[in-house]
């Protein structure tokens, strides 16, 4: 593998493109759904990335899955998933409390129901913590597979976590549902303009004493998009490739730790319901095995890949 820095700039015709694409995404986004500080920084980074050398635009290319992955979720503002399928608030909650609900003072409840009145203060860190991880996490295991010269598996790796998402993006609007936290505030009536919550989040920012979830869920693109929790998604699709890539054990138990803990903490912090997190681990099982071994059956789509892996390593 080469890995020695050339500090060649790309050549015209490349400069040309990615400038077209620039203009393009600043008026597209400009126009339909505002700039934000953070659009800037992304494009900031990308362009940084792509002019710097051709060892950073290797790292671009490989890691521009997560680019795409952002891009599609800020997206879905355009065309809310509610204005495609009815907001299911109430037969979800029932759904669950009949299926895992327990009592609480003789009364049947959702975990996310009791756990809202049941919380200790060293769960609510360990689900806080764990929240953070969900994408910064894997979008550093991505680095890591990079330095570590493990370049395919890192291919796989971000495609498959676009994949993921895609398929679970299709999920919120096949069937738009409210999370435990919605029901908890605003009962069984969908109210399209909700502002996103970070509902038993806050209990972690409040130990903390920094507003890191209550800022974070105010710029929330979609409240009704429980099914499938993509949350628990994130973190499993980075542990299963930290086994497949036979990567150090300390890490992959450390993964099934931060993986855990967020499907617990999905629950405990009533953003989500047992079943969005079995859906979402589901979600995962199913994506993953379509890119792994359909897609990359596909003679076009392996030749892409394999190009890829080619370029970046």
């Amino acid at each position: 593998m080469q890995n020695r820095i050339n500090f060649k700039l790309p050549d015209r015709k490349e400069l040309i493109i990615v400038l077209v694409l620039n203009i393009i995404f600043l008026i597209v986004t400009g126009i339909f759904i505002g700039l934000r500080v953070e659009h800037f920084f992304l494009l900031g980074v990308i362009d940084l990335l792509f002019l710097a050398s051709d060892y950073t635009r290797k790292i671009l290319a490989a890691m521009f899955p997560f680019v795409l992955f952002g891009l599609s979720y800020d997206y879905m503002r355009l065309y809310p998933n509610y204005m495609v399928n009815p907001i299911d608030v109430e037969g979800l909650y029932n759904a669950d409390k009949m299926l895992f609900g327990i009592m609480d003072n003789g009364v049947k409840v959702t975990l996310s129901e009791y756990f809202a009145v049941h919380n200790t203060p060293v769960l609510d860190f360990i689900s806080g913590f764990s929240y953070l991880c969900w994408v910064p996490v894997p979008i550093l295991f991505g680095f890591a597979l990079f330095f570590m010269n493990k370049r395919k598996v890192l291919v796989h790796f971000t495609w498959g976590f676009l994949f993921v998402n895609l398929v679970g993006f299709a999920g919120y609007y096949i069937h738009p549902a409210a999370p435990p936290w919605y029901v908890m505030e605003h009962s069984f009536v969908p109210v399209l303009d909700t502002m996103g919550s970070a509902a038993g989040l806050v209990r972690f920012d409040n130990i903390i004493g920094i507003d890191i979830f209550s800022n974070m869920y105010v710029r929330n693109a979609n409240v009704f998009a429980a099914i499938p929790s993509l949350h628990a998604a994130y973190m499993t699709i980075a542990f299963i490739y930290a086994i497949a890539g036979k990567c150090k054990k300390w890490l992959i138990v450390l993964f099934g730790l931060i993986t855990c803990g967020i499907w617990f903490g999905a629950v405990y912090t009533a953003h989500h319901y047992v079943i969005d997190v079995l859906l979402g681990i589901l979600c995962t099982i199913v994506g993953l095995s379509f890119f792994e071994f359909v897609l990359l059956k596909i003679p076009f789509f392996k030749n892409l890949m394999n190009r890829l892996v080619d370029y970046v390593s």
